[in-house]
């Protein structure tokens, strides 16, 4: 996609913004935190891959280390994924 074709689309979307109001209020609270989740989520699935690869890799470095490595994994994916749902719950409180 183009640069001009990348502005006009931008600009049409913030344009439509204020169109869709029912009563002239938007409500950034529920806008930010679609965008919040969508950042923790996004990060976190990065996180998770990195995490993923990296014990692999380790795992065909070092087999008979397999134990302290699966705990190290699964631990650090725990840590990751608990981003994503403390998001979600600010994300329910604030919006509801």
């Amino acid at each position: 996609m183009n640069t001009k074709a990348f502005l006009i689309m931008l600009a049409l979307f913030a344009l439509a913004s204020p169109m869709m109001a029912a009563d002239g209020q938007t409500n950034w609270v529920a806008i930010s935190s679609g965008f919040s989740m969508a950042i923790a989520s996004g990060l976190c699935g990065l996180a998770q891959g990195k995490a993923v690869a990296s014990s692999a890799e380790a795992l065909a470095r070092n087999p008979g280390a397999a134990a302290s490595i699966r705990f190290a994994l699964i631990l650090g994916l725990a840590l990751i994924e608990s981003l994503a749902l403390y998001t979600l719950v600010i994300v329910f409180i604030k919006v509801v």
